[in-house]
């Protein structure tokens, strides 16, 4: 009898030792693949930065993750965003992504949007064109986008602009914003900074000179196309608004460069100098409708606080060294201008 009993008792220890077993091993393989869908270490690191296009559907982000190959096991990541309700969260932005990265944390940026800032930096840019490529390869709304944009009147003039002079209003500098930035948005930024930029200080020396800031502006775009040295655009700044308050023409080289739109010239020639524009000011009074470049804030603050000369004249220095030699009559602009001439000449530089 007792033998049967112990023989009873072995027999149900047995089960349930292999109860508990069926238990830990079912246990087990859920766990495992608890982990694998959620946990595990799934992002391949091949790429920085997963962007996500607005208006992307799950579709839309699968196969971007696929063909970037983002992703060691796409099919995990899927199984993640269905239990964690990704469809319905699903952001847009520019998303840094770091190598072994789980399902689990990749799923949870996208769905709160936790995308990483654009530092966007520009300077010097010369055509709206160009502008408008550049800021199409930072921010998520293509070229034409920005360019339409740019030379769109209704929105222009809403903030005080209008297609000529509206260039004047983006401020050299670098900004900090998010990829999928629209491009009303953008403008709508770039506007405050422009307000920031020109505070009372800046007015009020914009005014001293009998200028508005956009008419500043646009000289700026003059001195920092005639200036290779920061330390020169005040002294060009002074000589062209003692021509401006004379009533001389400007004559500025740049601008019958921009009217001519050839930026290979090194020569500026009479052919050259015929063109019909309002930016030739070998042509037209003043200054011209519109900037011919993004003028930097070095420029902007040189016109301000330009140097109190008496310079008429200017002439690249003949040693080509980027410097300028400056006259007050005419006499000694002609001489100056002679020894450039014949340093051109000795180069074989004729356009």
């Amino acid at each position: 009898m007792a033998e049967e009993q112990k023989k009873s008792k072995t027999s149900k220890a047995k089960v349930i030792l292999a109860l508990l077993m069926a238990i830990l091993l079912v246990g087990g393989y859920y766990g495992i693949k608890f982990y694998s869908v959620y946990f595990s270490p799934n992002t391949t690191g091949k790429e920085k930065y997963l962007y996500v296009r607005t208006g992307y559907n799950m579709d839309d982000l699968i196969k971007e993750l696929t063909i970037k190959d983002i992703l060691a096991d796409v099919g995990t990541f899927m199984q993640a965003s269905v239990k964690m309700g990704l469809a319905k969260s699903l952001k847009p932005g520019r998303y840094g992504i770091k190598k072994g990265m789980n399902n689990r944390s990749l799923i949870n940026m996208l769905k709160a949007g936790n995308q990483d800032a654009v530092k966007l930096k520009f300077q010097n840019i010369r055509k709206k064109d160009s502008f408008a490529g550049y800021l199409s390869r930072s921010l998520e709304p293509d070229s034409l986008t920005f360019l339409n944009l740019l030379d769109s009147a209704a929105l222009i003039e809403k903030y005080g602009f209008n297609k000529d002079n509206s260039y004047v209003m983006f401020i050299p500098n670098t900004y900090e914003m998010y990829w999928n930035t629209s491009a009303p948005e953008f403008f709508e930024r770039m506007h405050k900074e422009y307000d920031k930029f020109w505070n009372a200080d800046r007015k009020a020396k914009a005014a001293a000179l009998n200028l508005n800031p956009i008419q500043v502006s646009i000289l700026a775009s003059i001195v920092d196309a005639e200036a290779l040295y920061d330390k020169e655009m005040p002294i060009i700044a002074g000589l062209y608004l003692n021509r401006l308050n004379k009533g001389i023409l400007l004559q500025a080289d740049p601008t019958v460069i921009f009217a001519n739109g050839d930026f290979t010239v090194k020569r500026v020639t009479n052919s050259l100098l015929s063109v019909s524009s309002p930016y030739n000011t070998y042509k037209y009074a003043g200054l011209p409708p519109g900037p011919i470049m993004m003028p930097s804030i070095n420029a902007i603050d040189a016109v301000l606080n330009k140097n109190s000369n008496n310079y008429i004249y200017m002439c690249a220095k003949e040693d080509f060294s980027g410097y300028h030699n400056f006259a007050v009559t005419v006499q000694e602009h002609e001489r100056n201008a002679k020894k450039y001439r014949d340093a051109l000449n000795k180069r074989n530089i004729f356009k």
